[in-house]
């Protein structure tokens, strides 16, 4: 299981997620997405924990609780959706002709 952090402040490490979350089990990992034009943080983040015990611990007592100055928004990580490519339907066949 995955937790997803978010609302997060644009400067934090993951060494400040890491160290919040320890106090609820071992973290695994930390993942900070950054904006691929910017380089800038996204305002959230990924956790994972060595337990599905420890997450639940952590999301119940964190989501919602103040952190930097906001109110973190923490909760089980939703797997990621598949990208349909920005391509619309359609008829694949006559692309690029003209009907008469």
């Amino acid at each position: 299981m995955t937790i997803y952090v978010g609302n997060l402040v644009y400067n934090v490490t993951k060494e400040d997620l890491q160290e919040v979350f320890a106090e609820y089990g071992t973290v695994s990992r930390v993942h900070l997405p950054v904006d691929r034009e910017t380089g800038k943080m996204r305002g959230f983040g990924f956790v994972e924990m060595s337990s599905d015990d420890e997450e639940a611990t952590a999301i119940e007592t964190l989501d919602g609780a103040e952190w930097m100055g906001r109110q973190m928004k923490v909760n089980k990580a939703r797997p990621k959706e598949e990208d349909s490519g920005g391509r619309g339907g359609g008829d694949r066949k006559n692309f690029g002709r003209r009907e008469r």
